[in-house]
């Protein structure tokens, strides 16, 4: 917003990131593209108000919409056959695959989009430049 550039901004990417699936690793070829995930039969989970959210709203419009409130054990659900599929940052899925045996990142070096990560700071905060 107009309003957080004038008292912040952003800086040089630290990582190039973008939204990948995680799913049941039995399930890994049923997931790969947009297409196969964005079907009636696929119930894809997001927590509220986020980069997932918007992501699966956009172009996920014909999956079944979980949505999930607590970002901690949004992984479990996928375990728990309680949803099939979340697309999150492709750096995140890396991490929950380690933390939640089972789940396996989806080619999480080809992501469905670009993105890149980086530090707001306080405007005039050249150390963080």
């Amino acid at each position: 917003t107009l309003d957080r550039q004038k008292r912040a901004f952003y800086t040089a990417a630290y990582q190039v990131d973008g939204k990948s699936p995680i799913v049941r690793c039995e399930d890994v070829d049923k997931y790969q593209t947009v297409g196969q995930i964005d079907q009636p039969s696929t119930r894809v989970i997001f927590n509220p108000g986020g980069t997932n959210e918007r992501f699966a709203k956009q172009f996920l419009p014909h999956a079944t919409q979980v949505v999930y409130p607590d970002n901690v054990t949004i992984f479990k659900q996928i375990l728990a056959g309680k949803a099939d599929v979340m697309v999150t940052d492709a750096s995140e899925t890396l991490l929950q695959q380690k933390l939640n045996p089972g789940l396996c990142s989806v080619h999480p070096d080809k992501p469905f989009q670009y993105g890149e990560k980086a530090w707001l700071v306080p405007r005039g905060d050249v150390v963080f430049q």
